[in-house]
């Protein structure tokens, strides 16, 4: 059965895989909006931000590989959407296929897409002069938490993908979690913040994901911040795919 679930789920991978490649501009227009802001707060508003770095650019990368998942995810919404409407799910049921693969396709579908919409982001920060002295073990850290990051927003993602009334419906639900970092330490210190904004930035996920990234690439100690960061993926990661997996068997049964 193991078998069946993997073999099922690298063919309907390479289903998805192969829409992606025919359609480039995806992934492109996903990098698009966070190199923007990228652009747009280095070298507009940098000047005039004091993070207490003497590079804003490495300041505010995690934030924006954050909003590069975050507008990512929306298209996995979107996909899913289309696949339920054309009847392709009712298809598949009609195959001899594990009913959990197409599932298991749209999410690592989505892993792949961001990883290469991350790595176009961070290409463009070091053009920028984003610099990093830190080793393998930290840049694996890094990745490690950005993948936690993907599947956890990804299943989330799901959610509205099988739910959605609408196209528009579907992948607008990304759009708060395209906002959340502006309430966080990424663009500027949480200690510049007003009472009430300060208490829900310093509370929020966001906050403590974006802590332990600049910390473990600048080299500096992680505290607690990589824990709480890790607990807010997995916690996460575990409540959307529970709600994803409960939704799907109710939508297929």
């Amino acid at each position: 059965m193991t078998k069946h679930f993997f073999g099922d789920s690298a063919i309907l991978l390479g289903r998805s895989l192969r829409h992606i490649t025919r359609s480039v501009d995806t992934i492109i227009t996903t990098a698009i909006t966070p190199i923007a802001m990228l652009l747009l707060f280095v070298y507009v508003f940098g000047g005039a931000i004091k993070s207490g770095s003497d590079s804003y650019v490495n300041y505010l990368l995690p934030g924006i590989l954050l909003i590069t998942v975050a507008s990512g995810i929306s298209y996995t919404a979107f996909r899913l959407f289309l696949d339920m409407k054309s009847g392709i799910f009712e298809r598949f049921q009609s195959m001899p296929i594990a009913r959990s693969a197409v599932l298991w396709a749209h999410v690592l579908t989505s892993l792949v897409a961001n990883l290469i919409s991350l790595v176009v982001v961070v290409g463009v920060a070091l053009l920028m002069g984003f610099r990093s002295g830190a080793g393998v073990p930290a840049w694996l850290a890094v990745a490690g938490i950005l993948i936690l990051v993907i599947l956890a927003l990804t299943w989330l993602a799901v959610i509205p993908g099988l739910t959605a009334k609408s196209a528009d419906g579907a992948s607008a639900f990304s759009y708060p979690l395209i906002f959340l970092p502006f309430l966080s330490s990424a663009f500027v210190p949480t200690g510049t913040m007003p009472g009430p904004v300060r208490w829900f930035a310093e509370h929020q996920p966001v906050t403590s994901i974006v802590n332990a990234i600049r910390a473990l690439y600048t080299e500096q100690p992680v505290g607690t911040d990589i824990w709480v960061a890790l607990a807010w993926c997995v916690g996460i990661l575990i409540v959307a795919y529970l709600f994803a997996t409960a939704t799907y068997r109710r939508r297929i049964s």
